[in-house]
């Protein structure tokens, strides 16, 4: 089993920055891909970042390309996304989650993560 918690939301104007971060505690002999994922009410979970254990190549949706950036402290257990040039749309939960093929379930939308956190509220004003 994998425990995971989110942290680093909040408010913030457009054009601002935050920082989530993602630590996760329980089986960690096994490597897992660590992605991020954010859902409106109304609408479907997107798949927004995700970082490859093997070797930490990253994959991340086009609606956050070049303004969020996803890495991986192993030492701390801790996957962190960086967001700049935040934007109203960017609003959401936002969701870290992991999973052994996880990189393989976000690229594709086929599958669903294994672990997830509780969840973490970010919020973009004009």
């Amino acid at each position: 089993q994998l425990h995971l918690v989110e942290s680093g939301g909040g408010s913030v104007q457009y054009g601002g920055s935050l920082k989530l971060s993602c630590t996760a505690s329980g089986s960690l002999s096994v490597p897992y891909d660590v992605g991020w994922y954010r859902q409106v009410p109304g609408k479907e979970r997107e798949g927004v970042s995700c970082i490859s254990s093997r070797d930490d190549s990253t994959y991340y949706a086009d609606s956050v390309k070049g303004r969020f950036t996803i890495s991986r402290d192993n030492a701390k257990n801790t996957v962190y996304l960086q967001m700049n040039s935040l934007k109203p749309e960017d609003t959401a939960v936002y969701y870290c989650a992991a999973d052994r093929e996880g990189m393989r379930i976000i690229t594709t939308g086929l599958g669903w993560f294994d672990f997830w956190g509780q969840g973490a509220q970010v919020t973009v004003s004009s």
